[in-house]
């Protein structure tokens, strides 16, 4: 009656052992330490960064705890705050700005949990410290940068139309196009009516000239405002990995703001440099006909740029932008013809034409491609057009590793920001406060355990015993739990692991009094048992069903710590109803269930109703 299968003490005791490997991680705990990473593609996180790291300590007298080299940097631990600052300056001073040096904490479980996947639960803001910005994204830039994009494509459209204008202006949110006669005007309203569905057009005529202004449609205004919202905060979360930032959290909160926390990173500065860092592609035309010796002289002529080709010598550029990264679709890093690393580039449609015009006008001339990144521009490349280039594909390519075309790829695909952003809100909080916010947290959790547990023990006894074990594992299933989802832990988490053990014990005690009922009404203590979890359990499930309905809800309508706190409480469910039913009546099945003929059961003082004397 009162015995599992073989199959069922496997689940039960597997489930335990799974969480005690996952849960240990989490008390290891964190170690101060520096991460150096490359800015420039040019430089490489590779063994000679990791010596010159080494070399660098060593000569300052800095000791560490580890250092080791992982994709994209290098890490090394310290073994207290101080000796990490210190070595932060050093190791700024001696790399110099090609490289970032940010302060950041690793977690201090041991090689072999690692390699089976156990790892710790990532912390939030206000647990283990770190920066918190809130930007707003400047609308009536994003508005901007779509008109001049526009502009471009238009002037496109009516030279491979052939229809004459005489001139084009772009003011704040207005384009003006002028022609000679109405009829030139009423072709390039048809062209770019077709072209163009998001432009609202109207005639009107000054003089002798006849205008025609192109406008944003309401509905386009809001389309590209929240896609660049949208487009701004992938590009910051690929920036962000740049900072090796444990679960950043980057959302958007209103129509035109965007929060981003950064837990662990103690540097404000070098966050902020991350996060307003530009990459994007810019092809400008080769200036050969320029006196060159007259502008290494300094006397660079109008109009043109001096700069050095990746490789290669110095050569002027014109400063007319002709094609911008905006129009890149893809980027992928590959080979050329020759088996030399190289970059492939989708372009768009409106791209990909300009691309065709610019290539068939400009034969046997230069062509420069600039990549700007950090307000810095390199031509990577300066190839001479050989033919008609068409269909969108761009392939860059010029004395390059194959990790340089690997990060330029990457660099392009991140892209720049849709639009300006301004950092409204700026908190930065220290470690030793989230250190404290996490002391606080346990010994809350902690305290209000031992208060049940001590209830428990007394009131039912020996199954109040069962029942904290099964509290117990509870606890140790969901932290073990939150480590596999790799979730992050906030202190409205903390407050739900809370809240979860005062809800997980309400099962117990249904079954526990269900148990003393049959007992009340006569029946043996084997078959009260089986009777007490038997008939509790719809009640249990009844019960956690609507507080996992609130906490459904709270997920998919809550915000930032409502959402963690709801993800904890539904898992929390999950894990009580779990050791409630099965872990504490497989302890309960091992300590009764063998004993053919049972007495009585530890359960407390069970009270039988009083006899009326009739």
């Amino acid at each position: 009656m009162n015995r599992y299968p073989l199959w069922k003490y496997l689940i039960v005791a597997v489930a335990v052992l799974l969480g005690l490997l996952y849960t240990l991680p989490n008390f290891y705990g964190e170690s101060p330490a520096v991460q150096v990473s490359p800015l420039r593609t040019a430089a490489k996180a590779d063994t000679a960064l990791l010596q010159r790291v080494e070399d660098t300590l060593r000569k300052s007298g800095l000791n560490n705890t580890g250092l080791f080299l992982e994709t994209g940097g290098v890490k090394v631990r310290f073994a207290d705050t101080d000796s990490q600052i210190k070595a932060k300056d050093a190791l700024q001073s001696e790399l110099g700005n090609g490289y970032m040096v940010a302060l950041n904490l690793l977690p201090n479980s041991p090689q072999w949990l690692s390699t089976v996947g156990a790892l710790p639960m990532y912390l939030g803001l206000d647990l283990r410290g770190g920066v918190h910005f809130l930007l707003q994204v400047d609308m009536h830039g994003a508005l901007s940068k779509a008109l001049d994009r526009f502009a471009a494509d238009i002037r496109s459209t009516l030279r491979e139309q052939k229809v004459q204008y005489i001139g084009l202006d772009k003011d704040a949110a207005l384009i003006t196009v002028k022609f000679r006669d109405a009829q030139l005007r009423a072709r390039a309203a048809d062209e770019i009516r077709k072209a163009y569905a998001d432009l609202d057009l109207r005639e009107r005529s000054v003089r002798d000239e006849f205008h025609l202004t192109a406008t944003l449609r309401p509905e386009a205004q809001k389309r590209i405002q929240d896609t660049a919202v949208q487009q701004n905060i992938t590009t910051l979360r690929n920036r962000v990995n740049e900072l090796g930032v444990a679960e950043p959290i980057i959302q958007q909160a209103g129509a035109d703001r965007v929060v981003v926390q950064l837990p662990g990173v103690q540097d404000t500065a070098k966050a902020k440099d991350i996060l307003g860092r530009t990459a994007t592609l810019e092809v400008r035309m080769v200036d050969d006909e320029r006196d060159l010796a007259a502008a290494l002289n300094g006397r660079v002529p109008f109009g043109t740029e001096l700069y050095n080709e990746r490789g290669g010598g110095p050569l002027l550029v014109k400063k007319q932008v002709v094609l911008t990264g905006d129009r890149i679709n893809d980027a992928q890093p590959g080979f050329d013809s020759n088996n030399q690393p190289a970059v492939h580039l989708n372009l768009d449609s409106n791209g990909a034409r300009i691309f065709k015009q610019l290539t068939r006008d400009n034969v046997g001339r230069r062509m420069a491609i600039l990549l700007v990144e950090k307000n810095q521009t390199e031509v990577i490349t300066a190839p001479v057009i050989r033919e008609e280039i068409g269909g969108g594909r761009v392939q860059i390519s010029g004395r390059m590793s194959s990790e340089e075309a690997r990060d330029v790829a990457l660099l392009l695909r991140a892209g720049a920001l849709a639009a300006p952003m301004d950092i409204i809100e700026e908190r930065t909080v220290g470690p030793s406060l989230g250190a404290d916010n996490i002391a606080r947290g346990f010994n809350s959790t902690l305290f209000g355990f031992l208060g049940i547990a001590l209830f428990m023990m007394v009131y039912y006894m020996l199954f109040g015993v069962i029942s904290v074990i099964a509290l117990g594992v509870n606890l140790l299933l969901l932290i073990g739990l939150l480590s596999i989802l790799q979730a992050t832990l906030t202190l409205p988490g903390m407050a739900a692991i809370a809240l979860t053990i005062g809800m997980a014990i309400d099962a117990n005690v249904l079954i526990n009094e269900r148990i003393r009922d049959e007992l009340r009404n006569g029946m043996s203590p084997q078959a009260a048992i089986n009777a007490g979890y038997e008939r509790a359990f719809g009640t249990i499930v009844d019960s956690n069903i609507t507080t996992l309905i609130a906490g459904i809800a709270l997920f998919a309508f809550g915000t930032g710590p409502i959402k963690g706190f709801a993800v904890v409480l539904c898992l929390g469910i999950l894990t009580s109803i779990f050791s409630a039913v099965m872990v504490s009546r497989s302890v309960v099945n091992l300590t009764y269930g063998r004993r053919r003929k049972l007495d009585g059961v530890s359960i407390g003082q069970v009270w039988k109703p009083a006899s009326d004397g009739r």
